[in-house]
């Protein structure tokens, strides 16, 4: 499975990540998007009726967690990450709107198509996430 993500999940990770609240996110991601296969990565619930290229919200890290915005795309091995944000803490929230939600599907489908994503991976020791910007290369 390939992962990307938007620069809004980049930027609101990095933000996050910044506190010291919610210094578990980087790991819960790994934990839930790597090394899984797609069947795995498509619990949560999904925002739109295709089984395609579903959409989903997935809470990560039980009640008081993290949400996750991202879409599948299958027949591609693909999936874009789109939003993150906590559920408790100074920063959460317990949902965004579905204008927001709608903004992210949107978004996600201009930015694969003119491939303004940023690729995700591992460092070596596979603790730490890798962006790395892609912006029209083949991928």
């Amino acid at each position: 499975m390939k992962i990307f993500c938007l620069e809004d999940f980049k930027v609101e990770f990095e933000k996050l990540g910044a506190k010291k609240s919610y210094r578990d996110l980087e790991k819960e991601i790994i934990n839930y998007f790597f090394e899984k296969p797609a069947e795995e990565l498509q619990s949560g619930v999904r925002l739109n009726n295709s089984d395609q290229v579903p959409y989903i919200k997935k809470r990560l890290s039980g009640r008081g967690g993290y949400r996750c915005y991202f879409l599948l795309v299958l027949k591609n091995d693909c999936l874009y990450l789109m939003f993150v944000h906590p559920k408790t803490g100074a920063s959460g929230s317990s949902n965004i709107t579905d204008k927001s939600k709608a903004y992210l599907y949107k978004k996600v489908l201009t930015s694969i198509q003119d491939q303004d994503l940023y690729k995700l991976s591992l460092d070596g020791s596979k603790r730490h996430l890798i962006f790395k910007k892609i912006n029209n290369i083949r991928v």
